[in-house]
């Protein structure tokens, strides 16, 4: 039930929330909004199964790779600062040469790290690298290089691993770890009560934790009821937790830019808007239009040879950010956008599947997660993505008011 009838009525009054029946297995959550604020938004099913708490706009969840785009958001404050730029040879930072081992001449750049096209690769996993060990151990691994395709080749691959380099590059230049600068310089300004795996969050955002389970129920994570986390990293079976461990830049995978961001849909609503309102927010400017439209920009586009598109779920890449639909013969990235097109990330782990996306022709977008999702997932009928995910994105999306205007840029 999308309660279409109210929607006038809604977006006159401001934001409003409407509810509907979902699985007791799962929640769903969806914000529609603009340049100016939230439009609508709702909130169903369950954050905390144990306590039988429902689940509210404002309760973070792991929202998976829409991490990507957030940590992105990062590297372009710092282009902005001058401390970092897009065409560089990335072992300026390190402090070691990056290079595929069978492309030795190539450099890899940062746009190439954020769009997916540096020919790093990845397998079992390792690009979670445990705390005590070292991103430069675990690129040595000639597994984790592509062995065809070099970097300048401009050939997609969609790498989780591409984001721990990017976060060791972080620490290096801000001299912080990486979670801590994130929350100081890019999400406590736009007032986001948000973190990457916990340590950073208030009491009361770790409260609010939306658990993800399941669809029988088994919590596979942030079953927290309130408490933080034993270790918010990942840690070898049997070592011990010690954060006295960390070293500047050497391992930027311990606190998961990759996918580890906790924020509400409501927060995600906020980073929306800050981008639709050209790098500020609430008279604070983050960002510059210039480094916003670095963020959005798409530097790789699917021509039927020059990458894998993972079923057809990837078709255009930038940095930092995805674009649907892409209208290219093998691609099924159009999850319902009745022909607009929208720039942001999709996320996916453990049972979550949400989004956030722009429509910046029209000054709005939407902000949405589903958690208790099986693995693998049902697929929809007409779209790459899951079923259970492009309900979530319509549901959204149809709270948008229909357009009477074109909106200038």
């Amino acid at each position: 039930m999308r309660l279409l009838s109210l929607l006038s009525i809604l977006s006159l009054a401001g934001c409003a929330t409407v509810s509907t029946a979902v699985p007791a297995a799962h929640a769903e959550v969806g914000v529609a909004f603009d340049r100016n604020g939230d439009i609508v938004s709702f909130a169903d099913g369950i954050a905390d199964p144990q306590s039988g708490r429902r689940v509210t706009i404002d309760d973070p969840v792991r929202v998976a790779s829409v991490s990507k785009m957030v940590t992105a958001i990062g590297v372009m404050k710092l282009v902005d600062d001058g401390r970092l730029d897009l065409s560089s040879d990335v072992s300026r930072w390190l402090g070691w040469s990056l290079r595929n081992p069978n492309f030795p001449g190539r450099p890899i750049t940062l746009s190439m790290l954020l769009a997916h096209t540096s020919s790093v690769r990845e397998h079992d996993d390792d690009y979670v690298i445990p705390l005590g060990e070292t991103l430069r151990q675990a690129l040595s691994d000639p597994r984790n290089w592509d062995s065809q395709h070099g970097p300048g080749d401009n050939v997609f691959a969609y790498v989780n691993f591409n984001y721990p380099i990017i976060g060791s590059i972080i620490e290096k230049v801000t001299g912080e770890r990486f979670d801590i600068w994130m929350r100081r310089a890019i999400l406590d300004p736009m007032k986001l009560d948000a973190c990457f795996n916990w340590p950073t969050c208030s009491d009361a955002a770790v409260a609010r934790a939306v658990e993800l389970d399941e669809p029988g129920g088994k919590p596979v994570k942030d079953d927290l009821h309130g408490r933080r986390p034993d270790c918010p990293v990942f840690v070898k079976e049997g070592a011990s937790c010690d954060l006295k461990l960390w070293r500047l830049g050497e391992n930027g995978a311990l606190f998961a830019p990759q996918g580890g961001l906790r924020i509400s849909a409501r927060g995600l609503a906020r980073i929306g808007r800050m981008l639709l309102n050209g790098g500020a927010l609430g008279g604070v400017r983050l960002l510059s239009p210039r480094a916003v439209e670095l963020l959005l920009a798409q530097t790789w586009r699917f021509d039927g040879t020059n990458g894998a598109t993972e079923g057809g779920f990837y078709c255009s890449a930038g940095n930092g950010t995805h674009r649907i639909p892409n209208k290219v013969p093998g691609c099924g990235d159009d999850m319902g956008t009745r022909g607009a097109v929208l720039v942001g990330h999709a996320g996916d782990a453990y049972g979550m599947k949400g989004g956030l996306w722009l429509d910046r022709s029209r000054g709005r977008g939407v902000a949405y997660f589903v958690t208790g999702v099986a693995d693998p997932a049902p697929k929809a009928a007409d779209s790459a993505y899951s079923a259970a995910e492009e309900q979530a994105f319509r549901r959204t999306y149809a709270l948008l008011p229909a357009p009477t205007t074109t909106a200038k840029r």
